[in-house]
């Protein structure tokens, strides 16, 4: 008996282990089948059904919809701006004709107050002084013209036969029968347009009304600026945010030296142009000489379209007085002087203070000649000139060439220079 209670304790024994081993192995098919399916789990999680639409969408794309909101807002802004300025417009051209004297009269008020006389006394010596400057030179014109009206319409008529004999006998076969019919038609044109003359005629004494308005609100403006611009500058900074107002106000000065140096240049460049070309057609015997110098002096200060304008008029002038040949060697003054003055008073005088593409400019002129007329026209090469130097400034001292946290350089940068380990404690 006691062999057969071995035996069956051995039995016992190897069921137990055998029993132990298929749990072993079972427990561990079923930890394999649980990892499994967390791997499974977290794959499908990994994976998202719906994935996001902007991760579809182009990298080239997405910058081109990013730039093309941001035109649309500057786009709406600048729209306002400008129908602002369309509605205030006597206002905004009065305070832009007196920033630009203040830029023209300021250095005399610094010196005068340097020399010991007060700031009050300095700014009503130079404002009286320029007032009374630029009222002589208005009056001044306006008696040149007066006074030789009466010749200016005898050698029309004579210059307008003249003109007709010449055409007659030109190679354009222009016929006296055509040059009769071009001068009815522009009879009939002026007989008919007689009720627009008369509307125009009223309309112009509310111009002229505006005129004196905008001229008395710029001396004003002017005597307010020289005795008391650096307080209203200072005010002004107070309206900019705070974060930007340093950058604002060190922009400042680089923008008032532009002006500056852009309106005494512009002086200069006009004055030179308008003493030469005068000299010429006063010597060609053209009449009105004096006059029109004058207009070529306040014409040349709109870049471009003045010159042009101002110099087809004494080329006109020339070719209704004086004939044709008068008239060749009118235009051949003019392009002489507009020559020079491009290419050698302009970069000589202005230098590297104002930098204004030719386009910029022509397109600046445009701009303002649509919103605001001749004033508009004026006043828009300076403005385009302040804004650049302030742009420029603003670059220059922002930082604007760093990129940003979330730009394809920042990721760039951090992908080569990786954030270093945190130092391990030395204990």
């Amino acid at each position: 008996m006691p062999g057969i209670h071995t035996w069956l304790g051995r039995v016992k024994d190897g069921a137990a282990a055998l029993g132990e081993r298929r749990t072993r192995v079972q427990a561990r098919h079923e930890a394999e089948l649980l990892a499994e399916r967390q791997r499974v789990a977290e794959a499908r999680r990994g994976r998202p059904r719906n994935p996001d639409p902007a991760r579809a969408v182009p990298w080239g794309v997405r910058v081109a919809a990013e730039a093309g909101w941001r035109f649309l807002v500057l786009a709406a802004t600048l729209w306002v701006i400008m129908r602002v300025i369309g509605s205030v417009r006597l206002v905004v051209l009065a305070f832009a004709a007196a920033l630009l004297i203040t830029a023209l009269l300021e250095p005399t008020v610094s010196r005068l107050h340097r020399a010991g006389l007060s700031q009050g006394l300095s700014t009503a010596l130079t404002a009286l002084f320029g007032f009374v400057v630029l009222g002589l030179i208005g009056w001044f014109v306006v008696w040149q013209v007066l006074d030789n009206l009466d010749t200016l319409s005898g050698r029309l008529q004579e210059g307008i036969e003249e003109l007709k004999r010449w055409l007659l006998d030109s190679p354009f076969h222009v016929t006296e029968q055509q040059i009769n019919d071009v001068a009815g038609s522009l009879s009939d044109a002026i007989g008919t347009s007689t009720s627009e003359i008369t509307s125009t005629g009223l309309r112009g004494v509310t111009v002229l009304v505006e005129i004196i308005t905008g001229m008395l609100l710029a001396m004003f403006s002017t005597l307010f600026l020289l005795y008391d611009g650096r307080r209203i500058w200072q005010w002004t900074l107070k309206l900019v945010p705070a974060a930007a107002r340093p950058d604002v106000a060190d922009a400042g000065p680089a923008a008032w030296g532009t002006l500056t140096a852009y309106v005494r240049g512009t002086l200069i460049v006009a004055f030179i142009d308008a003493l030469f070309i005068g000299l010429g057609i006063y010597f060609l015997g053209v009449p009105l000489a004096v006059p029109i110098a004058v207009v070529i002096f306040l014409a040349s200060f709109v870049p471009l379209v003045g010159a042009v304008a101002s110099g087809a008029l004494a080329v006109v002038v020339a070719l209704v007085t004086q004939g044709v040949f008068t008239a060749l060697m009118t235009l051949l003054v003019v392009l002489v002087v507009q020559q020079i003055e491009g290419h050698v008073l302009q970069p000589f005088i202005l230098g590297r203070a104002v930098r204004v593409h030719p386009l910029a400019v022509v397109l600046a002129v445009a701009t303002g000649g649509v919103v605001a007329g001749i004033g508009g026209a004026v006043v828009a090469v300076p403005l385009v000139a302040v804004a650049n130097t302030v742009i420029g400034h603003l670059r220059a001292n922002g930082g604007d060439d760093e990129p940003a946290q979330d730009s394809p350089e920042a990721v760039a940068e951090e992908r080569v220079d990786p954030p270093s380990a945190p130092d391990r404690d030395p204990a």
